[in-house]
């Protein structure tokens, strides 16, 4: 199996969760993660990397990632962005195109030459990046980047 799709095999398992209680970011992945109660996106896709046994590595924390900015800067550092994301590549979403990295998912696959589907934690379809679930949701190719780990090689 293609290691991308083993990431997105174990983030289809955890669509539906939501954190508990609503509107903590108390979630399980930020127990693993070692730092729960904050926003959890980067987390979740770290968690999901280390349970498909691609752990991502140190990026800012022992585990993975946690903020999209650092996300950011370690993958350009590393230069590990991509325009042609394949499925299990991160996502990073800057929904006000300033520079500011707000989000940040799983590439599913490409819908059509507007669209992708990811799989994301802790969004919604009224609070994009706090929302507190693991949805998939189809998103448009704006204002975003993309990151292809190396250990998806």
């Amino acid at each position: 199996m293609m290691k991308g799709l083993k990431v997105i095999e174990v983030a289809s398992k955890e669509v539906g969760t939501v954190e508990s209680p609503a509107n903590s970011n108390k979630t399980k992945y930020g127990k693993w993660f070692g730092l729960d109660g904050v926003a959890w996106c980067a987390i979740f896709v770290s968690w999901c990397y280390d349970k498909a046994g691609l752990n991502l590595g140190p990026i800012g924390f022992k585990k993975g990632y946690a903020g999209c900015m650092t996300g950011v800067a370690h993958f350009t550092k590393t230069k590990r962005m991509t325009t042609n994301p394949v499925p299990g590549d991160i996502v990073f979403f800057d929904w006000d195109n300033n520079g500011r990295w707000d989000h940040t998912g799983i590439f599913v696959k490409k819908i059509d030459d507007n669209f992708f589907e990811t799989i994301e934690g802790n969004t919604s379809a009224t609070n994009q990046s706090n929302g507190g679930q693991v949805q998939r949701r189809r998103r448009a190719f704006k204002n975003v980047c993309f990151a292809h780990p190396p250990q998806l090689d």
